[in-house]
């Protein structure tokens, strides 16, 4: 599975003030860890968020959200965003800083 390398530079973008930020090929596409913590990645042309247990149903009701089933079930705490919810650097800001909120409340690795 490839993924969108124009979204990925868009993110890459994002987290450049960032200080622990590394990327790593996983789930057939590309994750962007902080800190060791996967925050976010990108497969195929959808953003994938991990916001965490208790901003997992905000994030659902968000316009072009839905649940990360990447295994045929869905994964609590992540979710996929869409290309249609991506359009704007806006868009992409706000789904990443959902990322970096959750990873920022982990412990240290």
């Amino acid at each position: 599975m490839a993924f969108d390398e124009g979204l990925a530079q868009r993110v890459r973008e994002v987290l450049a003030d960032h200080a622990g930020v590394t990327e790593k090929k996983m789930f057939g596409g590309l994750a962007f860890m902080v800190d060791r913590h996967m925050c976010c990645g990108i497969i195929q042309s959808e953003l994938m968020v991990r916001v965490g247990k208790e901003a997992y149903e905000d994030a659902l009701a968000q316009p072009h959200a839905r649940e990360m089933d990447f295994t045929g079930r869905s994964l609590k705490g992540m979710v996929y965003v869409g290309e249609e919810g991506l359009t704007e650097d806006s868009d992409i800001q706000n789904w990443v800083q959902r990322g970096l909120n959750f990873v920022e409340t982990l412990p240290p690795k």
